[in-house]
């Protein structure tokens, strides 16, 4: 009776904090008198305080990964094996740091395989003692190296020091080792040999993880495909499924991180037909799913399910709330909900904020934007590179260069180094100004300061080149980047250039 009773009562809370919720998802935008700020005249007097986390952007304005705004870390990655205690040189330290100076030692050994040199031969003479720290940090940088020059080179070296390092004394291959090789493959573009790999590690008695199919669904690209996928996982009896509750949770993320919104319904479909029921990380993933497909409905009737239900929000449940209502342009909503969050436990911590403040710079609410920004800064909650960037890019697509300048200039003062995205926004920001000169200073300064400039920030320096008329300086700096031997592969993106 009294677990009933206590039952019960937690049930209803549930029940008033998702009410609460709702409302907030559903209300309008605060407009005060005709304000265009979203926050009228309630904007000196509704400040709140919050703190944040991490968030990853894939291009700068078109950025911000769906994984990252709906908040998911569920799967954890391997320890970075450093030491917090500066100072003290610890024998698993020494120990780290001889394994990666072998591994450089072994890669450039690698890198030298070829007619007339024996990579076999000039790895068996170091006579070293191999483990799995060491073939992982080799993996690591072969990975790294491929290109869409070298791939078939990086897939065979990776598989001939696969090959080579299972068969030394004391040293067995585990499903981690398999699983970056099978890395190497994927990124190599090598998908029979991936499969064939996966089928000789099952029969090497190690079960497909969640990682595993991870891995998989991200080379399947049509639809049909990653269906069959996702149906031979479903029946395998050799799956894995940790660190989720089963094997659909495992699944349905994985959907997510490669943007299957329409496969992540019909997953679902299947796991109620096999009698499972859904937890938080179920609902989380659904609702993402359904906002991304544009069915709002159904992304309430799953929030009021998961109520019924008796789950409360976590932390990504209500970052994907915070980014319905910033790309809805809710400000005062948000700040409804993140108000909540504090009083039920839940303090908003930097993915949160930043989550929002990217909403909102989409819905072109910048002043809202500045105002949960000043927040996070005044209660000791430094923003990162991230956060810098969302703003830069807002003030850029605002055309205020100006204060996307002046953000660049703070970020740099308060030791956040940017990264591509932020310079790839500055230097749109300077061409969307016709400042062409001062963009292309800023491209040779990124360089400098070691931050290679991917395709997108050649083609938004050369794109906007072109435009403007300036048709020989858009040529020169397709040939620079040429002669760096980056992207040659995309040259052809280019448009009227000839290579000579």
């Amino acid at each position: 009776m009294n677990y009933g009773v206590l039952f019960g009562q937690k049930l209803g809370q549930t029940f008033s904090s998702f009410s609460r919720i709702s409302r907030l998802i559903c209300c309008r935008s605060f407009n005060g008198n005709g304000g265009g700020n979203g926050f009228g005249s309630n904007e000196e007097s509704s400040k709140g305080s919050w703190e944040k986390l991490d968030f990853v952007s894939k291009s700068d304005r078109e950025s911000a990964s769906d994984e990252t705004i709906s908040g998911f870390s569920y799967i954890g990655i391997e320890d970075n094996d450093e030491n917090s205690n500066q100072g003290y040189f610890s024998p698993r330290q020494r120990f780290l740091e001889d394994e990666r100076l072998e591994a450089d030692r072994i890669f450039k050994i690698l890198q030298q395989d070829g007619p007339g040199f024996d990579s076999k031969l000039a790895l068996d003479e170091l006579q070293l003692r191999v483990s799995g720290y060491l073939v992982r940090e080799v993996f690591i940088r072969i990975l790294k190296a491929i290109n869409h020059m070298n791939k078939n080179r990086c897939a065979k070296l990776g598989y001939k020091f696969f090959v080579w390092s299972g068969r030394q004394e004391n040293y067995r291959h585990t499903a981690n080792t398999y699983h970056l090789i099978m890395e190497i493959f994927a990124e190599s573009e090598e998908f029979k040999a991936m499969w064939r790999l996966v089928d000789e590690m099952i029969d090497n008695g190690f079960p497909t993880t969640a990682r595993t199919f991870n891995i998989l669904i991200c080379t399947c690209g049509e639809m049909g495909m990653a269906r069959r996928l996702v149906e031979r996982f479903i029946k395998s009896k050799t799956f894995n499924y940790r660190p989720f509750r089963h094997s659909f949770n495992a699944i349905l993320h994985s959907l997510l991180v490669v943007h299957q919104y329409k496969l992540i319904e019909w997953v679902y479909q299947q796991m109620l037909l096999e009698g499972h029921s859904a937890d938080v990380l179920t609902y989380n993933v659904l609702m993402f799913a359904k906002y991304k497909l544009g069915k709002l409905d159904q992304f309430h009737r799953l929030l009021d399910e998961m109520a019924r239900n008796g789950f409360s929000p976590d932390l990504h449940t209500y970052n994907i709330l915070l980014h319905v209502l910033g790309k809805g342009d809710k400000p005062l909503a948000a700040l409804n909900l993140l108000n909540h969050m504090k009083e039920v436990g839940c303090d908003p911590n930097l993915l949160h904020f930043t989550t929002l403040i990217d909403g909102l710079s989409r819905a072109g609410n910048l002043d809202a934007c500045k105002y949960f920004f000043d927040e996070m800064v005044k209660k000791g909650c430094l923003p990162d590179v991230v956060c810098y960037t969302v703003m830069i890019t807002g003030y850029i697509m605002a055309g205020d260069l100006e204060k996307a300048q002046g953000m660049f200039d703070e970020m740099i003062v308060k030791g956040q180094l940017p990264n591509v995205f932020t310079y790839n926004s500055m230097i749109r920001g300077l061409c969307m100004a016709g400042k062409f000169a001062e963009a292309s200073v800023m491209l040779k300064e990124m360089e400098s300061k070691g931050c290679n400039p991917n395709f997108l920030v050649y083609s938004t320096l050369e794109n906007n080149l072109r435009r403007a008329g300036k048709i020989s300086e858009a040529h020169e700096i397709i040939k620079q980047m040429v002669e760096k031997g980056h992207y040659i592969h995309l040259v052809s993106k280019f448009k009227g250039y000839r290579r000579c």
